[in-house]
C-alpha cells in the first residue's frame, strides 16, 4: 500500500507542475468530442436513417432493417468502424500527449500527425478486435478519460435489477462481470503497447496477456482500486469544504450567501475537471510502468511562448466567466419541474399495481400522472393488467386474451401485502376522471389482439381521453402510428428501453429507461417540441441527475420520494442544499459543463 500511495505521490507531483497544460489537453480533446464528432455522427446516423424511411433502431425492427435495408446496414456499420476509429484516436492522443508533455515536447501539430499515423497503420482485420477490447476495458478507460462515445455500450438498469432478483441469473450476473473485469485487467496494457511502442491490436493483446500472466495482474487491479479509493476521499473533503463553507455563508441576510454560493458553484465545476484531469494523468503514469521507462521519471521543464501564454489565459478567462454565469443561472433559477408519474399506481408498495384501491391511495400523494397498463381481453375489452401472464400476481396460470372481462375481473390479486380485484379499464378510468386524476396508459399488445384493437379503442375512448388530459404510450411503434391516424389529437408517447440513437417518429415524446437517457437525447427531443420521460427512477441521486436534465416527466415507484426530492431541488432557502443537489449528479455527467 505504501508503495501505490508513493507512486500516486510521485504522479501528483507531475501534475502539479504543468497542470494547466494537462488540463487543455483533456478539456481540448473533450470539447472536439463534444462539439464537432458527436454532431456529425449524429447528422450521419439521421441522414442515412431517413433515406432508408426507418424512423427509429430498436429490438422491434433490427431483423427488418437487415433483411429489407441492406445498404442501410453497411452504412450504419460502416459508421461503427468511423466511431471505433475516433474512440482509438481520443485514447492515443491523451497517451501521446501525456508521454510529450513530460517530455517537454508538447506539439499540437506533432500530436495530430502522430494520432492520424497510428489510425492509418491499423488494419480492417484489427477492428473487431478493438471492438471487443473497448468493451472489456470501458470500467477502467472511464478512469483515464470520460467519453460520451462509450456511454452506449452498457447494459440497461432494468435488465440489471430483473437479473437481481433471480438467484440463478444473478450468479451468471456476477461471474460474467467477474470475467469481465479479470479479462479488463489482463488487456488493460494493449492500448499503450498499441500507442507507444506502435504494435499492432493483435500483438499487444498477447504482450498485455503475457505481462499480467502469473498473478501479475492483480498488483495492477490493486493499484487502479487504490487511485479510485483516493480520488473518491479526495472529492468527498474538497466537496464537504464547499458544501460546509456555503451552509454557514446561507446564515448571513442579504446577498452575500448568493455570491459565495456562485463562487463554491464554480469552484465546484472547475474542480471537478481538474480532479478529473489529474486521476487520468496520475492514472497513466502508474499503469505504463510495467512497460518500462516510456514515461519520463521527472516532470521536464520547458519554456511556452508569450502568444501561446495570452491565448492560455485568455480561454481560461472565458471558461471561468462561463462557468460563473452558468452558476448563476442554477442557483437563481428554478429550472424545469418535472411531471411526476406514480408507476403502475403505486407508491411506497402501498397496494397491489394496477387496481383501483391503490390508485386511490396513491392518489391523495397528488402525482400528476398514474401510469397504468391495459390488455385486450377474449371478448374484445380492455383490462388493467401489466404482465401478460396472470399467475404471479392471481395464481391462475393464464393470459388475459384467454379470459373475458368478467373472469378476470372474479379474479384477486395480491402483492405488497395487499389484496384487490382487477379491475376493468372502464371503471379504472370511471374512478380516476371522478378523482380529476390524469392517467398515462400504457397500451399492451401480444400476437393475440383482435385486428381493429386499436381503432375499437380509439372510437370508444379518445375523445374522453382528450377531455380529461390523459396520455396514451406504449412499446409496440404500431401503437404509435395507429393512434396518430386514428386520434391524432391525443398524446402518444413511445417507449424506448434503450438509447442506440435519436429517432425521427410520429410519437408526442419518449420515454426512456434511464440509465442510457442522456441529456443530449432531452434536449433534441426538446427541439423538436416532444417531451421526454425516464422511467423508473425511484433513488434520490438519479431523480436528482434527470430533473438537472431537464426531462419532462419521472416515472417512479416511490412517488412520496420523489415529491421530497422535487421540493429539495426547487428550494432557494439554502444555497448549500441546491450546491449538493449539483455535486449528486456529477457522478453522472459524461462532458465538461462550465
Amino acid at each position: 500500500m505504501k508503495n501505490i500511495l508513493s507512486e500516486i505521490r510521485q504522479g501528483t507531483r507531475h501534475f502539479n507542475q504543468h497542470w494547466w497544460i494537462y488540463l487543455t489537453l483533456f478539456v481540448s480533446v473533450d470539447l472536439v468530442i463534444q462539439l464537432v464528432v458527436i454532431p456529425i455522427f449524429r447528422l450521419v446516423t439521421t441522414f442515412v436513417l431517413q433515406a432508408g424511411a426507418i424512423p427509429f433502431v430498436s429490438y422491434q425492427n433490427i431483423v427488418t432493417i437487415v433483411s429489407q435495408h441492406p445498404l442501410v446496414v453497411v452504412a450504419l456499420l460502416l459508421e461503427l468502424v468511423a466511431l471505433l476509429l475516433v474512440i482509438y484516436w481520443q485514447f492515443a492522443i491523451i497517451l501521446l500527449g501525456v508521454r510529450d508533455i513530460q517530455d517537454g515536447t508538447i506539439s499540437v501539430r506533432r500530436l495530430l500527425a502522430e494520432s492520424g499515423q497510428f489510425l492509418r497503420q491499423l488494419r480492417a482485420s484489427s477492428l473487431l478486435v478493438l471492438l471487443g477490447y473497448f468493451v472489456l476495458v470501458i470500467p477502467f478507460a472511464d478512469l483515464v478519460f470520460r467519453t460520451p462515445l462509450l456511454l452506449k455500450v452498457q447494459i440497461p438498469a432494468f435488465i440489471l435489477d430483473f437479473m437481481t432478483r433471480n438467484a440463478f441469473l444473478l450468479m451468471v450476473l456476477i461471474i460474467f462481470y467477474t470475467v469481465v473485469v479479470v479479462l479488463g485487467v489482463r488487456y488493460l496494457l494493449a492500448l499503450p503497447l498499441m500507442v507507444y511502442e506502435k504494435q499492432r491490436p493483435r500483438v499487444a493483446l498477447a504482450n498485455s496477456w503475457r505481462q499480467t500472466s502469473h498473478g501479475r495482474w492483480w498488483p495492477l487491479l490493486t493499484r487502479i482500486l487504490v487511485i479510485g479509493l483516493v480520488a473518491s476521499v479526495v472529492m468527498v473533503v474538497f466537496y464537504g469544504l464547499l458544501v460546509g463553507l456555503q451552509f454557514l455563508f446561507d446564515l448571513f441576510p442579504g446577498k452575500l450567501s448568493l455570491v459565495t454560493a456562485v463562487v463554491d458553484l464554480t469552484l465546484v465545476q472547475l474542480g471537478s475537471e481538474c480532479l478529473a484531469v489529474w486521476i487520468g494523468v496520475v492514472t497513466i503514469q502508474i499503469l505504463v510502468q510495467p512497460l518500462g521507462n516510456i514515461l519520463a521519471t521527472s516532470p521536464a521543464t520547458f519554456t511556452v511562448s508569450r502568444g501561446v501564454k495570452r491565448t492560455m489565459a485568455v480561454a481560461g478567462s472565458l471558461i471561468i466567466l462561463v462557468t460563473l454565469i452558468s452558476a448563476s443561472f442554477y442557483l437563481t433559477g428554478t429550472g424545469r419541474r418535472p411531471v411526476t408519474i406514480s408507476h403502475r399506481g403505486v407508491a411506497e408498495e402501498n397496494g397491489v399495481q394496477n387496481t383501483i384501491p391503490a390508485m386511490e391511495k396513491t392518489h391523495r400523494l397528488h402525482p400528476d400522472y398514474i401510469e397504468m397498463d391495459i390488455h385486450e381481453t377474449k371478448d374484445h375489452q380492455f383490462v388493467v393488467m401489466h404482465d401478460e401472464n396472470l399467475k404471479d400476481l392471481t395464481g391462475v396460470n393464464k393470459a388475459p386474451h384467454q379470459l373475458t372481462l368478467r373472469q378476470l375481473t372474479r379474479l384477486t390479486a395480491h402483492e405488497n401485502g395487499h389484496q384487490a380485484k382487477l379491475a376493468s379499464f372502464d371503471d379504472y378510468l370511471r374512478v380516476a376522471h371522478r378523482l380529476h386524476q390524469k392517467l398515462l396508459i400504457e397500451i399492451k399488445t401480444t400476437p393475440y389482439d383482435s385486428k381493429n384493437m386499436l381503432a375499437r379503442f380509439s372510437h370508444r375512448y379518445a375523445s374522453t381521453l382528450l377531455s380529461h388530459h390523459d396520455q396514451v404510450q406504449s412499446l409496440d411503434y404500431r401503437v404509435v402510428t395507429g393512434m396518430h391516424r386514428d386520434a391524432p389529437r391525443l398524446p402518444v408517447i413511445y417507449i424506448q428501453p434503450y438509447n442506440f440513437t435519436y429517432p425521427n417518429t410520429a410519437a408526442a415524446g419518449y420515454s426512456m429507461e434511464y440509465s442510457t437517457l442522456t441529456d443530449d437525447f432531452i434536449n433534441l427531443a426538446h427541439l423538436q417540441k416532444k417531451v421526454v420521460y425516464a422511467w423508473t427512477v425511484d433513488q434520490r441521486p438519479v431523480m436528482m441527475q434527470e430533473m438537472y436534465d431537464n426531462v419532462d416527466g419521472l416515472i417512479t415507484n416511490n412517488l412520496g420520494e420523489l415529491n421530497v426530492a422535487i421540493q429539495s431541488y426547487e428550494s432557494k432557502q439554502f444555497y448549500a442544499r441546491r450546491i449538493l443537489n449539483y455535486i449528486m449528479v456529477i457522478p453522472g455527467s459524461q462532458e465538461f459543463e462550465p
